[in-house]
């Protein structure tokens, strides 16, 4: 997945919506498209003083933790203040604080341990469109042979 076509597609998420949603959704869409899972937006705005929303998901491995967090700051730096990152020597929990948004990204492990979902319970969940999921020309083709796309 080329820079270029990250940017393309995260500016158009930030001109589409309203501010700072649009900040939480281009961040979902950054974790959807490195393969994060479980990927939730809680809108606590009308319940927390910390922030407008928070965005949970689950990265594989530290790697892969580490280049969504890193890819969000390089994507987001013109338009959102990077107040604080934490965690980010271990990678179990990664903590992004930008304000209006924070970016918890979890080992399913320590996900499970921490359940920060249980704090938002009736706080209302933002929709990730489908079409986040899915990287450039990467539709879903049939194939007869077993090793394409493999590596």
């Amino acid at each position: 997945m080329s820079r270029e076509y990250i940017k393309t597609e995260i500016t158009k998420i930030l001109e589409k919506e309203e501010f700072p949603k649009n900040l939480a959704l281009a961040s979902a869409w950054i974790i959807a498209n490195f393969k994060g899972v479980n990927i939730k937006i809680f809108d606590v705005s009308a319940t927390s003083s910390l922030c407008d929303y928070n965005i949970i998901a689950t990265a594989e491995n530290t790697t892969q933790a580490k280049a969504m967090v890193d890819e969000i700051q390089r994507q987001l730096k013109a338009v959102a203040k990077m107040n604080s990152l934490e965690g980010v020597s271990d990678g179990e929990w990664i903590l992004l604080d930008m304000l209006d948004i924070i970016v918890h990204i979890f080992q399913d492990t320590t996900r499970d341990v921490f359940a920060l979902e249980e704090l938002w319970l009736n706080a209302p969940q933002v929709e990730i469109p489908n079409e986040y999921y899915y990287g450039p020309g990467e539709e879903l083709k049939s194939s007869n042979d077993p090793t394409e796309n493999y590596f």
